[in-house]
């Protein structure tokens, strides 16, 4: 199985948002947080399975919370480049690849 590695923006980005989610209502950052941790490991097991999108990038959407992660899923790891919310601009961690 790759390791899991997480660019520190998006890394950044998942505290605000589970902070976000938790200033809202008590334990719903710790939800956000959960699901977060179950499709990582979904990816982890299957990188394979989720759709490809521009710039050779992966994609899972959660089911809860309107978030995707996006990833690249390179020979030796797993590169996460983003924690991104499904309303926000597109591809506004082009960058980061």
């Amino acid at each position: 199985m790759k390791p899991v590695i997480i660019h520190e923006s998006a890394e950044l980005e998942l505290r605000v948002a589970i902070d976000f989610y938790e200033a809202i209502r008590k334990r719903l950052g710790l939800d956000l947080e959960e699901e977060i941790r179950q499709a990582l490991a979904g990816i982890q097991d299957a990188p394979e399975v989720w759709p490809k999108k521009k710039h050779g990038t992966r994609y899972r959407l959660l089911t809860r919370f309107p978030f995707a992660i996006y990833y690249l899923d390179l020979p030796e790891t797993i590169w996460i480049i983003a924690f991104a919310h499904t309303s926000r601009k597109p591809y506004y961690w082009r960058d980061r690849i």
